[in-house]
C-alpha cells in the first residue's frame, strides 16, 4: 500500500469489464482491470501565502499612481485654502481686492504654483499608466476535410507503418480511447501515408498551410494590410527552422521592412499567451501601432516512431491547428474591438529539475527522436497551476472575496501556527485559509485541452460546472490537442454559441513544458454575435 499522502495523490478506474479471460487458468471466466493513476494535487486547500502577498504586490505597484494623485490633491488644495480666511467675500478679496500688490502678486503666484504642480501630476499620471490593448479579432485554421482522421484510422495507419509492436499498438488504443478525443481531428498526410513526415520540407509545408490558413483569415475579416503590422510575434515548440517562422511570414506577405518580428520557440503549449505578453509590452513601447500573435505546432515534424510508451503518449493526443490575433494600442479601435486585455500573470517552476524534465524532448535508444512525458506531470502541473492562480487570485476577485481571504489571511498570521496535542487537528481546521471562489471573478473559462484526465481534476479542483468547462472539452473531442492555439478554438466556440456579452470576463488558462502556468484575462467591449462564415465551430 501507498503512504497515506502518497495514497491520496492516486485516483482508481474499473476498465475491461466484462471480459471474458481466453486462456490461463482462468480461462472462460469474465474479468476487470483497475487502473490507478495520479490525480492533481488538491491545490485550492493547500494556498503558499508568498503567492497570495506577489499578488498583491502586483496589484498595489499598478494602483500606486492613481493613490497618490488624488492623495496629493488633497494636500495641496488643503494647504492653500487653509491659508486663506472662511469667508468667501474674504477669498475674492485677497485675490482681487488686496492692497498691498506686492501681497496680491504673492497669492497669484502661489495660485499659478497649484495649478502647475496639478498639470504636472496628471501629465506624469496620465504617460507613465499603461496604454490598453485591444483584441481587435482572432482566426483559428481548420485544415481542409480530406485531412480528418478517426481513432480507428489513427490506429490502422500506425500498423500499416509497421513500426509499432502489438503492445505498443493496444497502448496506443488504450490511450486514445481514454483521451477525450473524438473521430474528426485533423494529421497531415504524410503521418497517414506512412511517409517520412520528420524533414524541413515537410515541416515548412505544414507550418505554411497552417499559419498562412489562419493569417488569410485574420486579414479578411479586419480589412488590415499586412503592411500596417508593426509587430509580429510567433510560437513555434518544436519546428525552428532557418530563416524563421515569423521569416516566412514577412516574406510570404511581403511586409514592411521596419517591423519588429520576434520567434519563440521550446516553450510548450503555454507559449501563446508567452507570445502575446511580448506583443503587449512591443504595444507599450510603440505607441499607435498593430501586433500581430501567431500561435501554431507542427504535428508531423515530431512524430515519435520509436516504442518508448511515455513517448508515445504525444502521437495520440497532438492535432494540427493554429490561430492569429490581431492586437492594436489605438484608442479610436476600440469602438470595433471585441475584448480589451486586463492582466497577464506567468508562473515557471523551471528551477525544479523534476518540473523541468517533466515534458522533456530526447532521442530514445533507438536514436528516435520524440517528446518524453513524465509520470510526474500532474502533480508538477498541478504545483504550478496552484501558484498561477493564487498569484492572480488578487487581480481578479471581487472585493468582497478579497477582504475575506485578506481577512484570514493576518489572522492566521498574528494568531495561526497549530499546536500539537489531541486539538492538533481542530487547529489545523481552524487555521486552513478561506479559498475564495474564482467563478466569481469569470464568466467564461478557457482551460488548455491538455487531456480529458487532466480537464476532470481542473473541474474538481475548481469547482468548475459541465458548463465553465464545456468550450475545453469540445475543442478537446473536435479538435484535439493543438497545443498554444487551443485557448483560441474554445474562445471561438463560446463565441459560436452566443456566449460572450458586454462586460464578461473571459480566462485563458494555459499550461506546458519547462514547466510553466500562464493566464490572460480579457474583458468584452461588446456583444459577440455569433459569426456568420470564418469561425471553426460553423
Amino acid at each position: 500500500m501507498a503512504p497515506g499522502g502518497e495514497q491520496d495523490m492516486l485516483s482508481t478506474e474499473i476498465v475491461n469489464k466484462g471480459v471474458i479471460e481466453s486462456s490461463g487458468p482462468n480461462a472462460g471466466s469474465l474479468t476487470f482491470s483497475v487502473r490507478v493513476r495520479r490525480r492533481l494535487p488538491d491545490f485550492v486547500q493547500s494556498v503558499n501565502l508568498k503567492y497570495v502577498k506577489l499578488g498583491y504586490h502586483y496589484l498595489i505597484n499598478h494602483g500606486i499612481y492613481i493613490a497618490t494623485v488624488p492623495v496629493l490633491l488633497v494636500l495641496v488644495f488643503g494647504a492653500e485654502v487653509g491659508s486663506l480666511s472662511s469667508s468667501r467675500e474674504e477669498i475674492w478679496s485677497k485675490f482681487w481686492n488686496s492692497t498691498s500688490a506686492a501681497h496680491a502678486r504673492y497669492d497669484l503666484a502661489t495660485v499659478l504654483a497649484f495649478f502647475g504642480v496639478l498639470a504636472f501630476t496628471l501629465s506624469v499620471y496620465f504617460m507613465s499608466r499603461p496604454r490598453s490593448v485591444y483584441l481587435v479579432d482572432f482566426a483559428c485554421f481548420r485544415p481542409d476535410d480530406d485531412l480528418k482522421v478517426s481513432k480507428e484510422q489513427f490506429l490502422e495507419a500506425a500498423r500499416k507503418s509497421g513500426k509499432f509492436d502489438e503492445a505498443n499498438l493496444q497502448f496506443q488504443k488504450r490511450i486514445l480511447q481514454a483521451s477525450g478525443i473524438g473521430d474528426e481531428t485533423y494529421i497531415p498526410k504524410a503521418i497517414m501515408a506512412g511517409e517520412n513526415c520528420s524533414t524541413m520540407k515537410e515541416g515548412r509545408a505544414e507550418a505554411s498551410m497552417v499559419m498562412f490558413g489562419a493569417l488569410d483569415e485574420l486579414f479578411e475579416k479586419t480589412k488590415i494590410r499586412p503592411k500596417d503590422v508593426g509587430v509580429l510575434v510567433v510560437n513555434c515548440s518544436i519546428f525552428n527552422p532557418t530563416p524563421s517562422l515569423s521569416a516566412m511570414i514577412i516574406n510570404h506577405y511581403k511586409m514592411r521592412g521596419n517591423i519588429l518580428s520576434f520567434n519563440l520557440g521550446g516553450m510548450g503549449c503555454s507559449a501563446g499567451i508567452i507570445a502575446l505578453d511580448l506583443a503587449r509590452d512591443m504595444l507599450q513601447a510603440n505607441p499607435n501601432n498593430y501586433a500581430v500573435v501567431v500561435s501554431t505546432e507542427m504535428v508531423g515534424y515530431n512524430w515519435y516512431k520509436g516504442k518508448e510508451r511515455s513517448m508515445l503518449i504525444p502521437n495520440c493526443f497532438f492535432r494540427m491547428g493554429g490561430s492569429a490575433l490581431l492586437l492594436s494600442n489605438r484608442r479610436r479601435d476600440s469602438r470595433r474591438a471585441k475584448y480589451r486585455l486586463e492582466h497577464i500573470v506567468r508562473t515557471h517552476k523551471g528551477a525544479d529539475d523534476r518540473c523541468f524534465r517533466c515534458v522533456y524532448q530526447e532521442e530514445d535508444e533507438q536514436r528516435f527522436k520524440g517528446i518524453r512525458v513524465s509520470k510526474d506531470l500532474m502533480e508538477v502541473g498541478g504545483d504550478a497551476l496552484k501558484t498561477n492562480i493564487t498569484t492572480l487570485g488578487p487581480l481578479v476577485l471581487p472585493f468582497s472575496e478579497q477582504l475575506q481571504f485578506f481577512a484570514t489571511l493576518v489572522w492566521r498570521h498574528l494568531f495561526g501556527g497549530g499546536g500539537g496535542g489531541s486539538n492538533s487537528s481542530t487547529t489545523a481546521t481552524a487555521n486552513k485559509p478561506y479559498i475564495p471562489d474564482y467563478k466569481l471573478a469569470f464568466e467564461h473559462f478557457c482551460v488548455h485541452a491538455a487531456s480529458k484526465a487532466v480537464l476532470d481534476e481542473l473541474q474538481k479542483n475548481l469547482e468548475l460546472s459541465d458548463k465553465n468547462i464545456e468550450a475545453s472539452r469540445m475543442t478537446l473531442y473536435r479538435f484535439g490537442n493543438t497545443s498554444s492555439s487551443s485557448i483560441w478554438y474554445e474562445l471561438a466556440y463560446l463565441e459560436s454559441k452566443e456566449s460572450v456579452k458586454k462586460g464578461d470576463r473571459v480566462w485563458q488558462l494555459a499550461f506546458g513544458s519547462g514547466f510553466k502556468c500562464n493566464s490572460a484575462v480579457w474583458r468584452s467591449i461588446r456583444t459577440i454575435r455569433k459569426p456568420s462564415t470564418n469561425n471553426p465551430w460553423l
